[in-house]
């Protein structure tokens, strides 16, 4: 996956030291809200809500956050009840196709301000549905390889993990979003250190960027990620690793 799994990789540290200093405690308590406002407040029929959880705890968000939330959620209170999910599809720099997960309260603010960043870094916003097809929902789980084996990935593949790959220094394992949550407790179990575990949309195919059109395409992925409504950003960029270090960072 080249630069991809990377990418997942810096994110994750990232957003993890954004969040314990409270920058994206909101975003993280807000997707709490909105699956225990759709799924109910039991993770064990809801994985929605589970995987949530997961990313808060795994941010250092503190359990009476967590159990606020998902109170809010299944109270059914007025601020719950007025977020709904949108999903905005554009093209970034190099022709690389983006997908933006929102949870928002009001969609035409969020909608000007995804156009503004587009915009901004020579992209450009897409109608529904110009690059969804590009994308499938997969769980994805990133281990260090630096530190693992595959044979310590061997409960994974027994928990029903679809495929797991190399890039750099992380595995990265995939699977079909039923398999994820048992995959994730087969690792934990295994005590296997997880970086980083999402139900995300996975590009079916990545198209190579340049390293002048990489730095814009970060700004931007970078910019919508910042946004206090948006809750994922997906693109099918392909990248070395060591350019995407040098962009990043």
């Amino acid at each position: 996956m080249s630069g991809h799994s990377k990418w997942s990789s810096i994110k994750h540290k990232k957003a993890a030291v954004d969040a314990r200093r409270g920058a994206q405690f909101s975003k993280l308590a807000r997707a709490i809200t909105v699956a225990a406002r759709d799924g109910g407040g039991d993770t064990d029929g809801n994985p929605t809500l589970e995987n949530a959880i997961q990313k808060a705890k795994a941010a250092s968000m503190p359990k009476d956050n967590i159990e606020r939330a998902i109170a809010k959620g299944t109270g059914a209170g007025a601020d719950a009840d007025a977020i709904e999910t949108v999903v905005y599809e554009g093209y970034g720099p190099g022709g690389v196709a983006v997908l933006v997960e929102t949870l928002t309260d009001n969609r035409n603010r969020t909608g000007a301000d995804v156009r503004l960043m587009f915009t901004k870094q020579g992209g450009s916003l897409g109608e529904p549905g110009s690059v969804a097809y590009l994308f499938e929902k997969k769980g994805t789980i990133v281990v260090d390889s630096s530190r693992y084996s595959e044979d310590d990935l061997l409960a994974a593949v027994e928990a029903g993990a679809e495929d797991i790959s190399i890039d750099e220094d992380v595995f990265e394992i995939v699977t079909e979003p039923a398999a994820f949550a048992p995959v994730r407790k087969a690792l934990e179990a295994a005590d296997v250190e997880i970086e980083s575990a999402e139900l995300a949309y996975r590009p079916a195919s990545l198209v190579p960027v340049s390293e002048e059109q990489a730095g814009k395409l970060m700004r931007l992925l970078e910019s919508l990620e910042d946004n206090d409504d948006v809750s994922a950003v997906h693109a099918n960029f392909d990248i070395p690793a060591e350019v995407l270090e040098r962009v990043a960072g």
